[in-house]
């Protein structure tokens, strides 16, 4: 019986090793110096034949080199005709929620009930993830850890992709809480008989109306002596305080009206727009109302069969063009594997027309500032964190997104993921065939 037990502890052992995440970097301790690249700012700016210094996790210069006088730092990293960005960011993701479709054990997307702002995201962040693991090569280092399902999912949480556990990655804690507002129209039942097409939702207005129910129990409940302690309600309070947003996960126009009137009745005033298909229709209420929007996947099809073809294409910029804070979000189908590829669609709005360094700032500073991280994180400047990398060419651009380096916080991160190592195996057996 000892020897069967021996032998399960080394294959478990052996099976943790083979496919457990990269390890951790450690924290930076030595300077280094990132010299000749073209740095991409994230602000729209860009600098030639940059200088960037990096100490202690912070970038402490980021300058022109032809023009600024600067003694190098530490460790010399020639990057003479590459590209440095700000690492990008994943809003509303899933990632290290779900790792396996086909085992139920791994998913922790969502909770029952309807009303759960006190659910916390965080917690169930699983940071060995090899999901989480594959988004580096492509530049995504940071994200937003959401929740899914009920009408209010839960709260969620900023965290970096390279982490021992939760506590370690985390950048911002319960950064807000996440509300599915009712859909006004509902798809008719095929399978019932019923049309396929658009139809009202006759049970809108009572959802709205248990919604609102809710929201006013809340606020009288965190008004009162609080006797008898109500976690849902509870959890309620940073988004009445300022201190927490409410992000609206909304498509169509009469909803993102109606979600943007709620809020003012309830005095709810940070509000963020996810999804917002529509919102091209009421651009100037969000605009006048200071409302950002986390554009729906770009790589998807249009919702009507009247919509342009390319409306998901060029969305972002349609209300980029109308003064709306605009960044990229990738939930849907496959939304974590998918997430990898934020840079390419960001790079598929410039192919609408959107100037490159505009549609960089759709997954760095724009969605930087829409989470509230903007004061650390997003852009290439003095005095914030060094979350970068060093791409060989175009990061927009999957044929020559190809880093070479990466850092969160200034420790160089492994580049190596599962898939990677599979790459490898496979292209070394079918060399020269």
């Amino acid at each position: 019986m000892k020897k069967f037990i021996y032998i399960s502890a080394i294959l478990v052992l052996c099976f943790t090793i083979t496919f457990a995440q990269q390890t951790p970097a450690p924290v930076q301790t030595e300077a280094f110096t990132i010299v000749g690249a073209t740095a991409h700012i994230g602000d729209g700016t860009v600098i030639e034949h940059s200088i960037i210094i990096v100490k202690n996790g912070k970038i402490t210069a980021c300058v022109n080199g032809l023009t600024s006088k600067i003694t190098y730092k530490g460790t010399i990293i020639e990057a003479k005709g590459k590209h440095v960005y700000p690492g990008f960011i994943a809003p509303n993701s899933t990632l290290g929620l779900h790792e396996i479709g086909a085992v139920r054990a791994t998913n922790d997307t969502r909770e029952i009930g309807t009303m759960n702002p006190h659910i916390r995201s965080l917690i169930a962040y699983n940071a060995e993830s090899k999901v989480v693991e594959s988004m580096r090569p492509n530049g995504v280092l940071i994200g937003q850890i959401t929740p899914r399902g009920g009408i209010i999912s839960g709260t969620s949480s900023i965290v970096q992709f390279d982490a021992w556990n939760w506590e370690d990655a985390v950048l911002k804690v319960d950064d807000g809480i996440h509300l599915n507002w009712p859909n006004s129209f509902t798809r008719g039942r095929w399978w019932l008989g019923e049309p396929r097409g658009l139809k009202p939702n006759k049970n809108y207005a009572k959802q709205v109306e248990s919604l609102v129910v809710f929201v006013t129990e809340s606020r009288a409940y965190l008004k009162g002596s609080r006797t008898t302690k109500n976690l849902p309600y509870e959890a309620m309070q940073g988004i009445f305080n300022g201190t927490q947003k409410l992000f609206v996960h909304v498509n169509d126009e009469k909803g993102i009206t109606d979600a943007i009137d709620f809020a003012k009745a309830h005095g709810i005033a940070n509000v963020v727009i996810v999804g917002g298909y529509q919102a091209n229709k009421v651009a100037a209420l969000l605009k006048s109302n200071n409302i950002p929007v986390l554009v729906r996947r770009v790589h998807t099809t249009p919702n009507s069969d009247d919509d342009d073809y390319d409306f998901p294409y060029k969305l972002a910029k349609l209300l980029t063009d109308q003064g709306v804070l605009v960044g990229l979000e990738n939930s849907g189908q496959m939304e974590r594997a998918n997430a990898r590829n934020l840079p390419f669609q960001a790079g598929q709005v410039v192919g609408q027309g959107m100037h490159k360094e505009e549609a960089l700032k759709l997954i760095t500073s724009n969605t930087a500032k829409i989470l509230g991280i903007d004061a650390d994180y997003g852009t290439l400047e003095a005095g914030k964190s060094a979350t970068l990398f060093i791409s060989e060419g175009d990061a927009l651009d999957m044929r020559t997104n190809i880093l070479t380096h990466a850092f969160i916080d200034g420790r160089e991160i492994s580049l190596e993921t599962h898939q990677t190592k599979l790459w490898k195996r496979y292209s070394n057996k079918y060399k020269g065939e």
